[in-house]
């Protein structure tokens, strides 16, 4: 516990929590903005105020023809066509930005954990490596060969390891 009376924590969550401030940081104001455009469309309650908002300007320019006035909109809605095509092209745009902002994270973050587990690999190796030498050392341990710890004991290979993903996935 830190003075504060607040749990210390680990350095990995340092380094992660280290890693979003960058990305944040890193963000633009524009980038920013469309974010929170994309919060609020992304509100499930924006459905049902678009859902709203085109039923009610149908029903709009249905009946004011009955009522004698001229609809700004009359059928077949030339209007609400070229406003929702606008839309959903501003909003395949708003996505693409995000999401690509979204992935450099994830990229980040793979790339993180592929090092924490290398770095992992290596460690565990060398346990199994110092546990062997102990029982081999060890006189009140019988001395027997371990094929399985002997190769556990050396580190794997990323580059075969990648290989033999990229094999499979052919």
């Amino acid at each position: 516990m830190s003075d504060s009376g607040t749990a210390e924590l680990p350095p990995i969550t340092h380094a992660t929590a280290h890693m979003h401030v960058l990305h944040r940081a890193e963000t633009s104001r524009l980038q920013r903005a469309m974010d929170r455009v994309m919060a609020v469309i992304g509100w499930p309650g924006t459905t049902a105020v678009l859902c709203l908002a085109i039923t009610g300007w149908i029903a709009l320019n249905l009946v004011m023809p009955g009522w004698g006035m001229v609809a700004p909109d009359p059928p077949p809605f030339y209007g609400l066509h070229i406003l929702t095509a606008a839309a959903a092209v501003m909003l395949a745009a708003l996505i693409f930005t995000t999401q690509r902002r979204e992935d450099q994270l994830a990229v980040h973050r793979a790339q993180l954990i592929m090092e924490l587990s290398i770095l992992n690999d290596q460690k565990i190796s060398k346990i199994i490596e110092l546990i062997e030498e102990i029982r081999r050392d060890n006189p009140a341990i019988a001395n027997r060969t371990d094929d399985t710890a002997e190769q556990m004991s050396s580190p794997s290979d990323p580059e075969a390891v990648l290989v033999a993903i990229k094999d499979l996935q052919e």
